[in-house]
């Protein structure tokens, strides 16, 4: 067998490979993380048959994305590593030393005395699905950013505009208006007719004639003040919120093309949708790296802190909130949607209600549950039967 150890960097990346007798083939080496880097790797570890070679490197956030992209896509077997394990093993050293063509080794050792599992293609989808949902939940925060600042810029040319949309003004019929004319006073003086035709077509015949009239009503007695800079806001406020929701379906529909192509078990449970099944798939990753559920409820921030001094303990907690923010997310928004949906889980979100929790504290229980749930089915990849 051959290993090839590789220490990721963000602009330089060392190399170094070895047998499995111990012999070194090839001494560390440095490489650029650009075309002519890559090249210049590949014509070393090309020298040997792939089926033999192992390459290991460390898990550095983006850094190794390109890196085993390049390689996976060529052929060769990948295995990601923990930078756990290379710490330890840099600490059973006599001298502290810590270099990268020192680790490089490091790596390689790693592979030989632990453990490795190679990166497959659905790690591969797993990591597209888990840059995409986090990408996501960044355009979700930015737009709601700019629908609340819209709310505010219509509170100054327009207060009363909130009361005559049921809705609020975050709808089609609502920015349409506003997209046309961005003050009070401009929307009294508009024609009858102009203003019945805008609303009728932008809400699609829900609004009629009697409800412009009663537009402009409220637009001629409105408080608003007519500034054509907080006009220009808002317009811009609309594109944005707009491009936001466009780039949006765009980025879900991908999703969804991924989770299908995946066809993983866990859309089989009732309530877990293709988002928030791939918001699960793409946090967790890998489930091997997850031997009992309490670990993954650790990784997603769901475990009971603790507090204890003394002789005291303390009996109830609230959740610690560590770890993964947007798979905390995924999973409680999970727990709900499968208690509207499944008998088993209903009745255990109404136990833990009449228990005296409320219903956070009661979704929280019902992730538990279901975190156990899918634990198992990824584990053993069967469908659990949840009746």
């Amino acid at each position: 067998m051959f290993y090839v150890g590789i220490d990721i960097a963000k602009q330089t990346h060392y190399a170094a490979v070895m047998n499995s007798d111990g012999v070194v083939l090839c001494e560390p080496f440095a490489f650029n993380n650009d075309h002519q880097g890559f090249d210049a790797l590949l014509k070393i570890i090309n020298s040997y048959p792939k089926d033999k070679t192992f390459i290991g490197m460390e898990s550095t956030a983006h850094y190794s994305e390109n890196l085993i992209n390049f390689l996976y896509t060529r052929g060769f077997q990948i295995c990601v590593i923990n930078p756990i394990q290379t710490s330890v093993l840099r600490k059973s050293n006599i001298r502290k030393t810590k270099t990268d063509s020192v680790d490089t080794f490091l790596i390689i050792k790693a592979l030989t005395l632990n453990h490795y599992r190679l990166f497959s293609k659905r790690d591969y989808d797993s990591l597209q699905l888990k840059n995409l949902c986090r990408f996501r939940q960044k355009l979700m925060k930015a737009r709601t950013k700019v629908k609340i600042q819209l709310v505010s810029y219509v509170d100054l040319v327009f207060p009363e505009l909130q009361y005559f949309f049921k809705s609020g003004i975050h709808t089609k019929a609502c920015y349409s208006l506003l997209k046309n004319v961005q003050s009070a006073d401009g929307i009294a003086s508009m024609h009858l007719t102009r203003l019945t035709n805008l609303l009728h077509k932008s809400s699609k015949g829900h609004f009629k004639q009697s409800e412009a009239v009663h537009l402009k009503e409220l637009a001629s007695q409105s408080v608003g003040i007519n500034d054509y800079t907080i006009g220009l806001q808002i317009l811009q406020s609309i594109n944005q919120i707009e491009l936001f929701t466009q780039q949006l379906a765009e980025i879900e529909a991908t999703i969804k093309d991924i989770m299908e192509s995946m066809d993983s078990v866990i859309k089989t449970i009732p309530g877990i949708g293709f988002l928030n099944g791939a918001m699960i798939i793409g946090e967790i990753g890998d489930i091997s790296r997850f031997e009992k559920p309490c670990q993954l409820l650790a990784y997603a921030g769901l475990d009971p802190s603790v507090y204890q001094s003394g002789n005291f303990k303390a009996a109830k907690t609230r959740m610690s909130k560590r770890g993964s923010k947007l798979l905390r997310y995924a999973l409680i928004n999970a727990a709900w949607q499968t208690t509207l949906v499944n008998q088993t889980f209903k009745d255990y979100y109404e136990l833990k209600v009449s228990q005296g929790r409320r219903h956070y504290n009661a979704l929280g229980h019902v992730a538990h549950k279901l975190v156990r749930v899918i634990h198992k089915m990824m584990t053993d990849n069967v469908v659990f039967n949840l009746t």
